[in-house]
């Protein structure tokens, strides 16, 4: 893979890791002294919410601070239109994201009625904004040095 791509793909798994609630999987993606920030940003103002520090503590957010995915729920974070940019063994990232909840129907206890086709449930948009991770690359892997989110909408934080 190229550079560019390996950039993105650890704004990937970034995503999948807060979709799956996984302190492990999120921790590894960061540099031991990485820094998040996140922020609600309007009309150019932004309104800082909160920091983590520290690749761990960072990890254990996405149990402790993520709401837990409700029955038959899931979140998918998706990211789109990156902009990279990388300078030798740093490398930043500006995309856009947008965060869906999904929740399936209980499937009724005589199965679906007949004529019921297709996905039975709901996806609604719940979150959008900005990623901008800022990753260096050691030991040839590419890592989140440094993290800011900026979400369209306020957030109770």
């Amino acid at each position: 893979m190229s550079d560019r791509s390996d950039v993105i793909e650890v704004l990937s798994r970034y995503v999948r890791a807060a979709d799956h609630r996984d302190p492990v999987a999120m921790a590894a993606l960061f540099l031991p002294d990485a820094v998040v920030e996140i922020f609600h940003g309007i009309g150019g103002a932004l309104t800082k919410l909160g920091e983590l520090a520290g690749a761990e503590t960072i990890g254990g957010a996405v149990r402790n601070m993520m709401a837990p995915h409700p029955a038959r729920g899931w979140s998918h974070h998706t990211t789109f239109d990156h902009i990279v940019t990388i300078n030798g063994d740093d490398a930043s990232i500006d995309a856009q994201f947008i965060v869906y909840n999904t929740v399936g129907h209980r499937l009724p206890d005589a199965g679906w009625p007949a004529g019921v086709n297709g996905a039975q449930g709901s996806i609604t948009p719940v979150e959008s904004g900005y990623y901008r991770p800022v990753l260096g690359r050691v030991d040839g892997s590419w890592r989140i040095a440094h993290h800011v989110i900026v979400h369209d909408l306020p957030m109770a934080f």
